[in-house]
């Protein structure tokens, strides 16, 4: 009772009692229990705050009895608050004096509180690079710097595939390759024949898979193995759809300067890359339409020569060509699911490509001031394919076996106008017949 009298005593005591106390730190413990059971709360975190700015003192874990302990404290107003998961937040106001160097709270007591949440969302994000058995997965719907190409440029980057100079892919070092759409083949594709795959655009791609060994219900004629691309698709219930826009500034500059009397190369060549797609999905039966264009004028070639004559001459050339494509692809289908060992499925491509080149083809004299011709060409191709599948899927009970029946329809129409009009321009000095390209240099 003596000590509690003189805790709470301080305007009756002493100077000297007060000064010889105040000089050593003023110790604060404490324990906490749960409220309904009055068990101890271990690894409670406590934090000691100044009442006046709520500033930050210090802060202690209780032990395995629930007990916590500040040491050195000055005197004056604090303030005591216990949070915990699953409890509501207590404070407790604390008044530290100059009398004791002790000074317990007692026992503090948290009251269980049990929060209710709306709900609980989980997202996961599949890795862009899977292995499987027999082969691996790359994942391109999330690939912001491979989806605004075309489906070529994101194989290139691809580990073990290369394109040559040609166009033409290779899997490790070998074109006994073959490309496949959504596992079937298409008229787009096939082996050592990629030349759809330069203008068709990668946002259409949900992933490419790489089949180094394929098994014996591949085609036999791809030794190097066998790449599949998996076209978006929707798995959401009811209407749904996405509008995409992808586009680039290309090339801004030029390397070297054109020849005399040469049209202007093209500097500026944007990609432009909109798509559209719409799914609608009710019970075990799912229709998709997805359709596609790309727009990508490009200088798709800009060579110059110059050939020395043993009789001094000096005939420098240029052949520039620009080019404009523009690749449009529809894609739809139908997928019914009977069972989860059957499955019907109906899928569709379409798809139009129109090249159009426009070039110069110039001959000058080693001074560049005698121009012995100038040929202006304009090539026109337009390429139509449709490609149509129907698959039946039924699934044995042993797992991984299948056994997929498959009906397909391919379609190929091109038209084109090659070289027209052809325009030869000699110089004046000389004969329009010296204009042949036979004539040219032996004159």
């Amino acid at each position: 009772m003596l000590a509690i009298v003189l805790a709470n005593a301080g305007a009756i005591a002493t100077p000297a009692i007060a000064h010889a106390q105040g000089t050593a730190g003023v110790t604060l413990s404490g324990r906490v229990q749960d409220a309904p059971s009055g068990a101890p709360i271990a690894y409670l975190t406590v934090e000691l705050r100044r009442q006046k700015d709520t500033s930050f003192v210090a802060g202690r874990l209780t032990d395995s009895t629930g007990a916590f302990v500040f040491t050195n404290l000055t005197g004056g107003e604090y303030l005591l608050r216990l949070r915990r998961i699953g409890y509501a937040p207590l404070s407790r106001a604390v008044f530290v004096g100059q009398l004791s160097r002790f000074l317990d709270v007692g026992v503090l007591r948290l009251e269980p509180a049990a929060p209710a949440l709306d709900k609980v969302t989980v997202t996961a994000t599949r890795e862009e690079v899977a292995n499987a058995m027999d082969r691996k997965n790359y994942t391109l719907a999330d690939n912001i710097a491979q989806s605004g190409g075309s489906v070529l440029q994101a194989m290139a980057s691809l580990p073990g595939v290369t394109v040559t100079q040609d166009g033409k892919l290779q899997l490790r070092g070998s074109d006994k390759v073959a490309v496949l759409i959504d596992g079937k083949q298409s008229a787009l594709t096939g082996v050592a024949s990629q030349a759809g795959l330069e203008n068709l655009p990668a946002s259409a791609i949900a992933r490419i898979e790489i089949i180094t060994n394929p098994g014996a219900k591949f085609d036999a004629n791809a030794s190097a193995g066998i790449i599949n691309l998996v076209l978006k698709q929707e798995t959401q219930d009811g209407f749904n759809g996405s509008v995409g826009f992808t586009g680039g500034a290309g090339s801004l500059w030029s390397r070297r300067d054109n020849l005399p009397d040469v049209r202007a190369q093209r500097l500026f060549t944007p990609k432009l890359n909109p798509s559209v797609a719409s799914n609608y999905r009710r019970g075990g039966t799912n229709s998709f339409v997805r359709a596609d264009w790309l727009y990508s004028p490009t200088m798709n070639k800009n060579e110059f020569a110059t050939r020395t004559y043993s009789d001094g001459r000096i005939i420098t050339q240029q052949l520039l060509r620009n080019r404009r494509t523009d690749y449009a692809t529809l894609n739809g289908g139908v997928d019914h699911t009977f069972d989860a060992r059957n499955t019907l499925s109906f899928s569709g491509l379409l798809n139009r490509e129109k090249i159009l080149d426009d070039g110069d083809n110039p001959y000058f004299a080693g001074a560049q001031n005698t121009r012995y011709r100038l040929w202006q060409f304009l090539e026109d191709e337009v390429k139509y394919t449709a490609f149509a599948s129907t698959v039946y899927t039924h699934r044995f009970l042993q797992p991984g076996h299948s056994s997929p029946s498959l009906a397909t329809t391919r379609f190929t129409a091109k038209t084109s106008a090659t070289s027209l009009p052809i325009r030869c321009r000699p110089s004046p000095a000389r004969t329009p017949s010296s204009c042949s390209p036979t004539n040219i240099l032996a004159t």
